[in-house]
Order: structure tokens, then C-alpha cells, then sequence
């Protein structure tokens, strides 16, 4: 070991180049708290190489918890002091809540956010859209993914009615090859994700009718509301047997195993089914009411990233998020994880034909958000999870249409009051 006294009785050149070494560089390491483990490979091997090539300085680790148990552990991280310093951020209410406790830091002035319109943000703002908290990430766009060889063996076309998609249906199982639709009724968010809030928008007419709700001028229990429920429930005579006990990842092994010939999904099944199933897919966004209605998608802002307002790396994590924040990372996650297309500004290629077939429904379809997610998700009972349930239970049957809107706008009349959070 070298003495104090010895180094400091060395040459000046001995101690420029050993003040010059990186041994003595201070790094600093983020951690980020997501719910997609799904990705991990994807930050490790292409995300986070392509930041700390630019920024050698910080070192990034991604360390995802499962999805359903997400914000309770992140709220329990958060409350111990123990989170990460990069929060993953679920859109509005959950995130909105985080960032008036004082757990996420204001990102408003953050260089980066100028490469975002005010919608993109609006998912992660305050109501007045006066302060953003997290950095807008991606967008996913619900619709149907079916197994194109089996369609071309049957003769059929992708339906754009509700009258062609139940006849497509009927086709697929009177031929008996396969499962029309693959969903299942135990993880409850799968029926409201993606059947009633996937279908639904083109019978409450999108924006308008999500912002009806808010406005107290609509009820789950009008027409256009419990519609989709009705159609919804229909669904259970195409599910298979036994669907009533099929969780999500049953629907997903049954159709990338070839054995169910549509998937009611979100735009984040692509790079996973193209991964798995071993023939061609096809996409079409939710058939409108009637031939010439106004087609509705589910446009979801679904993902931004903020930080940690008790980091004590707050400024490598601003860095890190400016880049996020960029033209270089929209790029780089828009294609390595095909199906989540990026809120930035700045123009992304899609290099993944499935994705670009989602994205392009965009043109010709209104887009909308999933209803729940805005303002009446914030009290008790929480709105988003009695959809989840209800939902469910009528798609397995145990519940008549007009029972569980009446539940569910029971549930929200009991606490959410039309103005309440206007200031």
C-alpha cells in the first residue's frame, strides 16, 4: 500500500495520471421501480447500454415488481424510504396521489418536457395542468390480434360491425378447429380491460361520453353504458370451456399455442405472441355498432416514469429522464417493445408490421382513454376495480348487464360528487 507521505512526495505526473484515472470518478447508480418485468431484458440489453454509452458516469438498474402487486409495494417502498430513485408511473388518479404525498418530484421544468404536447401530459398532471410529475412514455392501443392462418383456412375476413364480428364468431365455432375467443373471467382487470373498455368507446362515443361521466351528464346505467356490457356478455358462448376459470396467462397460452383464433388484446401482446406463436397474425381494431358508425379506440396513455422526490441522486436522475425525455429513447423503446408507441413529439418508425397496423387505426378511428382512469378512480369503492369486477362477472354469466352498471354507478355516486376536484 502506498503512505500518504510517499504519495504525496511523488511526482506531479504520477499524481495527474492517477488523479485522471476513472478508479477515482464518482459514479452514481439509479434504480428503477417498474411493474413491466416483462421488459428486463429489453432495459438491460438495449435501453440502459444505450444511456450509460453517453453518460459512463451512472450506472442504471432496472428492478420491476409483478404488476398486481406494483403499487403496493412501491407505496410501501415509498412510505419506508426504501424506493428506487426512477418511479414507474401508472397514468392519472394512482400517480396523481403519489405526487400530492410529496413521493414524486416536480418535473415541470425538466428540459425534456418541452418534446410532449399537453395530452400527452395530462396523464401525469395535476388537474389544473399547472405541474407534471412524470415524464410521458407510451401509449397502447386496445383491439383484436387473430391467428391469420386459421381465418384464411375458415375463409374469413376481419369484421368491422358488431353484426360481422358475432357472424365471424359463429363460423369459428361451428367449424369446431378452434376456440373463437380466447379470454377468461379470473383476473378480473382482463374482462374490463380488454372486453368492456375495449369495445365499449364506440357506443359511449369515446371522449365525449368519458367526459360525460366526469361531468355528471351520463351514468353507467344509460343505454350507451350498458351496451357493451350486453354485447360483452355474449362473449361467454365463444370463450371455450370452462373460461369461467381461465386466468390471462390461459388466454394467452391458448392462443399462441394456436388453440383460440382471436384475442381480445392490448397493443403490449405483440412482441410476446410474435415470440411465441409460430404462424401469421393479423389486427382490427373493435367493430363499430352499425356499418358506417364512427369507429373508437382505446388510445391509452399507459406508462411515464418520474422520480423519486426523497432520491438523493436527484440530479443523475434528472439526466437520465431528460433522455428518456428524447428523440434517441422514443426510437429505441417504440421498437424494442413493439405495441407501446411513444407520447413524444418526434416522429418514430415503426419497424414491426403488427405495430404499424395498430398505429395506423389511429387515422381513421377517434381516440379515447380507458373511463376509469381520470378523476373517478380516487375514492372508495375505487372505480377501476369495480369495473374489474363486474365486468368479470358478466362475462362468466354470474351477473345480468343491467346489474352491474347499476352496481357500478352505485359504487361511484356514493362518494364522487360532478366539480368536486375543481378548485
Amino acid at each position: 500500500m502506498i503512505s500518504k507521505s510517499k504519495l504525496l512526495s511523488g511526482s506531479a505526473g504520477v499524481v495527474l495520471a492517477l488523479a485522471a484515472t476513472p478508479l477515482l470518478a464518482q459514479e452514481t447508480t439509479l434504480v428503477i421501480e417498474s411493474w413491466r418485468n416483462d421488459d428486463l431484458t429489453i432495459w438491460q440489453q438495449t435501453l440502459i447500454p444505450a444511456f450509460e454509452a453517453a453518460h459512463p458516469e451512472i450506472n442504471v438498474e432496472f428492478q420491476p415488481t409483478a404488476p398486481t402487486e406494483y403499487n403496493a409495494a412501491l407505496n410501501a417502498k415509498l412510505e419506508a424510504g426504501s424506493a428506487g430513485d426512477i418511479i414507474t408511473c401508472r397514468p392519472f388518479d394512482a400517480s396523481l396521489a403519489l405526487f400530492q404525498d410529496g413521493h414524486l418530484a416536480d418535473l415541470t421544468d425538466l428540459e425534456g418536457m418541452a418534446n410532449f404536447s399537453d395530452v400527452a401530459k395530462s396523464a401525469w398532471s395535476t388537474d389544473d395542468g399547472s405541474q407534471t410529475f412524470c415524464v410521458p412514455m407510451a401509449s397502447v392501443i386496445h383491439g383484436f390480434i387473430y391467428n391469420a392462418d386459421a381465418f384464411a383456412e375458415l375463409g374469413l375476413e376481419e369484421p368491422t360491425t358488431e353484426e360481422e364480428f358475432f357472424a365471424v364468431l359463429d363460423a369459428i365455432q361451428e367449424d369446431g378447429t378452434y376456440i373463437p375467443l380466447a379470454i377468461g373471467a379470473v383476473d378480473q382487470w382482463e374482462a374490463a380491460s380488454m372486453g368492456y373498455h375495449n369495445i365499449g368507446p364506440a357506443y359511449w362515443a369515446g371522449e365525449e361520453g368519458r367526459q360525460a361521466l366526469i361531468a355528471g351528464e351520463a351514468k353507467f346505467t344509460d343505454e350507451e353504458w350498458v351496451k357493451p356490457l350486453e354485447v360483452l356478455a355474449r362473449w361467454g358462448e365463444y370463450a371455450g370451456e370452462g373460461y369461467q376459470a381461465q386466468t390471462y396467462p390461459d388466454s394467452q397460452n391458448l392462443f399462441t399455442l394456436g388453440r383460440a383464433a382471436i384475442f381480445p388484446a392490448g397493443s403490449w401482446e405483440i412482441a410476446l405472441f410474435e415470440e411465441q406463436a409460430d404462424f401469421a397474425m393479423g389486427a382490427f381494431p373493435p367493430p363499430v355498432p352499425a356499418e358506417g358508425d364512427t369507429c373508437y379506440i382505446s388510445d391509452h396513455t399507459d406508462i411515464g416514469i418520474g422520480l423519486n422526490a426523497a432520491s438523493p441522486n436527484a440530479e443523475a436522475g434528472r439526466t437520465f429522464l431528460n433522455w428518456v425525455a428524447s428523440a434517441e429513447f422514443a426510437e429505441l423503446y417504440s421498437n424494442a417493445l413493439p405495441g407501446f408507441f411513444a407520447l413524444s413529439n418526434e416522429p418514430v418508425t415503426l419497424e414491426n408490421e403488427l405495430a404499424n397496423e395498430f398505429v395506423s387505426w389511429r387515422e381513421n378511428c377517434e381516440s379515447t382513454i380507458r373511463p376509469t382512469y381520470q378523476i373517478l378512480s380516487r375514492g372508495t369503492p375505487n372505480l377501476e376495480n369495480d369495473n374489474w369486477l363486474h365486468a368479470s362477472n358478466v362475462l362468466a354469466g354470474t351477473e345480468t348487464p343491467a346489474d352491474a352498471a347499476a352496481a357500478i354507478q352505485e359504487g361511484l355516486d356514493s362518494w364522487y360528487t360532478p366539480g368536486m376536484y375543481e378548485e
